[in-house]
């Protein structure tokens, strides 16, 4: 491999940097054990996470040590958003959620070999002290005006809501799990979005105060932003999380399928593990032939089977095909089928009606005359079937899996009905 540093400048990956040149010499001279923090606000890590993650991933594939660090302590406090206070979750929930987050970051990063990661948790160096010992061997050694110039605080103080004693602390308590894991594990690098740049100098300012001989080191990655100016991560449906319940894996492929041609090289750089080789082979691609979207397919390819598992990935595929007329939609199993229809216009039905009532109320068509003219036409279809007369109604042996017809208009408009009572 190249020098990590050249990698993860070529892949986009180093927005700020305490000391590139002597963090370049510490990875020659390394191994280098570093970390990264996952705070457990939510029961899923979502696409900025996975930013994080793979990075992690990368550095450690160069030959160097991760600490992956779910925050049971920090994720009872939440660190500042811009606008408002968070709500604080009960401790049993934040528990709850921590598991669930080292399950999902398992999977990704090498548990085993001479650079085995670690799982940490911050719960484990802070639920035991207590708050003289917080203040007087941690909180004196921060300034106040310092930290009330970091830019999440800044923007809250200046803001209505203002923010609490307790999210003021958090970078408190962020800079302490920099020194614990440097003290415990040799760590020497922080790893993180440059949203949160602030806190990871906190904790560097810790341990150069406190170790006064320590090196040690923090990266921030960029802020990932996409062309359409729509903010990255997002779907007209919301977050696109890892959980496979709260983003199905066929919504998470076709959030990577539907990724613009001007984003692609970017997130190709980013999250894929291909070459370099490789991944400007693509972008040749998309350059002589975007219709073919072979950088979106590779990489939606790539990600789903990373993150859900071959076998999902699989079926995901198999259900795109279907779904468009490429396939049998007859062979895909019900729980694919169903989360392939949820991400697409869909209406629940107690009984089966017409083809051009049902096309017009699900939205695929203005009208039913609009309706009857596709027919006509040509252009309509359920469940890959050509429709060829305007009064026909689908009988209950059509539905997939008893309870499903997928309606299509033309190539590309899709849309499904349930039927709840057939």
């Amino acid at each position: 491999m190249t020098d990590i540093v050249d990698e993860l400048k070529w892949r986009g990956l180093i927005a700020l940097s305490t000391d590139e040149d002597a963090l370049r010499k510490a990875f020659a001279d390394g191994p280098v054990t570093f970390y990264c923090g996952f705070d457990p606000t939510a029961p899923s890590l979502h696409l900025g996470n996975l930013v994080q993650i793979l990075t992690m991933r990368r550095i450690q594939e160069a030959g160097n040590r991760p600490l992956a660090l779910v925050g049971g302590a920090t994720g009872l406090i939440g660190d500042p958003k811009p606008t408002a206070e968070r709500t604080l979750n009960a401790p049993e929930v934040v528990a709850g959620w921590v598991e669930r987050l080292r399950a999902q970051i398992a999977p990704l990063l090498h548990f085993d070999g001479p650079n085995a990661a670690v799982m940490v948790n911050n719960l484990d160096w802070t639920q035991g002290l207590s708050a003289i010992e917080f203040l007087r061997d941690i909180g004196k050694h921060f300034r106040v005006n310092k930290m009330i110039a970091k830019e999440a605080v800044s923007r809250r103080l200046n803001s209505d809501a203002g923010i609490s004693y307790t999210e003021f602390s958090y970078q408190i308590l962020q800079g302490m799990d920099f020194l614990e894991l440097y003290r415990r594990h040799g760590c020497a690098l922080q790893t993180g979005g440059s949203d949160q740049w602030g806190n990871l100098t906190s904790g560097t300012d810790l341990i150069h105060r406190v170790e006064p001989d320590a090196v040690v080191h923090a990266l921030g990655t960029p802020l990932i932003t996409k062309a359409d100016g729509t903010k990255f991560g997002k779907t007209e449906s919301g977050t696109v999380w890892l959980d496979p319940e709260m983003t199905t894996p066929y919504a998470f492929y076709q959030f990577w399928v539907n990724a613009d041609d001007r984003d692609v090289s970017k997130f190709l750089r980013i999250f894929s593990f291909r070459s370099r080789e490789e991944i400007e082979e693509l972008e040749r691609q998309t350059a002589e032939r975007p219709q073919a979207r072979a950088a979106q397919r590779a990489l939606a390819e790539e990600l789903t089977t990373l993150v859900h598992g071959a076998d999902q990935t699989a079926a995901v595929i198999a259900a795109s095909k279907a779904l468009f007329g490429q396939g049998e939609l007859a062979e895909l199993d019900d729980r694919t089928l169903a989360s392939a229809l949820s991400e697409v216009p869909h209406i629940r039905v107690a009984e089966l009606a017409p083809v051009v009532d049902l096309f017009s109320e699900v939205g695929l068509v203005a009208s039913k005359s609009a309706a009857r003219r596709t027919v006509k036409e040509g252009g309509a279809y359920v469940n890959n079937v050509k429709v060829t007369a305007e009064d026909h109604v689908p009988g209950t042996a059509e539905l997939l899996h008893g309870r499903w017809l997928v309606l299509r208009r033309g190539k590309k408009n899709l849309a499904a009905v349930e039927v709840t009572d057939a």
